[in-house]
């Protein structure tokens, strides 16, 4: 008897896994060239969360990417400030880097940190130049870091040969790798707390003081939900422009190279990326189920959810989606408080685009001998007389 009500029990748990077990979903590719009008010679626009291509023209097209070349210079920057913010000494040959500065003077002192906030508002190339030699040793040591970290973001068709973006012969990216690198950039959070200012305040040690610094990036005043990233230009590659918007729980990225007209670009593809999108709110905090409970010291126990952030789908699928409860009928004793049952699940097409954990409110004990005899008594009498 004992042996197959462990068998029984193991059935179960096997049913209950298969139940909760869910596959991955990824959203389709839609890149409608003739849905919007830009003036820029390559343009893409992508759903930062899953690279999810909205529109794109010429997006695979190599080109120069002038400043925003810095997106990446500002990202290495921070990861290594993060690691340890070492105070870096400008030297006459970093202070003297051509183009878009942040004024730096040989002898400054003053840290990582800061240096990528040079980058990311003025696009300073001296704070570019400055922050690779300092983490690489040499802007050629650092274009290698710059190119392993593109090779792990996807960015296939890019190479890095100059941390600013300056012109240099086999200096090249594309929209979309430009894109990846964006959705990427802002995922942290020092950069995103950066690139989203109008303005930032960069501290200097030596010799001391704070210098506040304009960021170029229009759009986060021209567009709402506005959230970054880099601006750039030289003559060869033109106006480029790296933006992020954010919206209902949906948060885009979208580049334009060689545009006369980014500004207006870039509101376009977000106003059409954001018209393809839709977010769902998977907020379970108030939803509770109950399960019984085999041998325990209790008879059932409460599950309940929690806020599981948004899952965004395409507009035209929004109302496809299903909310489906997996929970099992019961459950054996002992487990602790916070136990995952089972979950929720949000559905397309019979595929899981996202779940929010049931889990119990309380722990249960298991029963023991005399409490198991004593309840079948009770069980007993209760039907006779019930």
């Amino acid at each position: 008897m004992g042996r197959w009500f462990s068998l029984f029990k193991k059935c179960v748990s096997v049913l209950c896994v298969a139940l909760i077990a869910a596959a991955s979903f990824v959203l389709p590719v839609h890149a409608q060239e003739g849905s919007v009008s830009v003036s820029a010679q390559a343009a893409v626009v992508i759903n930062a969360d899953n690279g999810q291509v909205l529109y794109a023209k010429n997006a695979e097209n190599q080109q120069a990417m002038a400043s925003t070349t810095k997106i990446m210079t500002a990202l290495l920057t921070l990861e290594e400030a993060a690691k340890e913010n070492k105070i870096v000494t400008i030297s006459e040959q970093v202070a003297a880097v051509e183009g878009s500065s942040m004024y730096l003077n040989a002898g400054d002192r003053l840290s990582l940190k800061d240096l990528a906030i040079g980058m990311l508002t003025v696009s300073g190339n001296d704070a570019a130049y400055g922050a690779a030699v300092a983490i690489g040793g040499s802007e050629e040591e650092f274009a290698k870091l710059m190119n392993a970290r593109a090779k792990e973001l996807g960015m296939e068709h890019t190479n890095f040969v100059t941390a600013s973006g300056l012109d240099a012969d086999e200096h090249y990216s594309t929209a979309l790798d430009m894109a990846k690198l964006g959705a990427a950039a802002i995922q942290n959070e020092d950069f995103l707390a950066i690139c989203s200012k109008t303005q930032s305040t960069a501290t200097f040690v030596n010799p001391p003081r704070t210098q506040s610094y304009s960021n170029h990036n229009k759009l986060l005043k021209l567009y709402q939900g506005c959230i970054g990233i880099k601006t750039g230009f030289t003559k060869k590659a033109g106006r480029c422009l790296v933006s992020a918007a954010e919206r209902d729980g949906v948060r885009l990225v979208a580049v334009t190279l060689n545009a006369p007209d980014d500004w207006n670009d870039h509101i376009k593809l977000f106003d059409y990326g954001f018209s393809q999108l839709s977010s769902i709110r998977m907020d379970e905090s108030n939803t509770t189920f109950t399960v019984d409970v085999v041998g325990g010291t209790s008879d059932q126990i409460e599950v309940t959810g929690s806020d599981g952030g948004s899952v965004v789908v395409s507009a035209a699928d929004k109302d496809k989606v299903e909310r489906i409860v997996l929970l099992p009928n019961f459950t054996y004793a002992p487990f602790p408080q916070g136990t995952q049952l089972g979950k929720i699940s949000y559905q397309l097409n019979g595929e899981e685009i996202g779940s929010v954990p049931l889990v119990t409110t309380a722990a249960v004990e298991q029963q023991t001998v005399e409490q198991g005899i004593f309840q079948k008594i009770g069980d007993f009498f209760r039907n006779l007389f019930g």
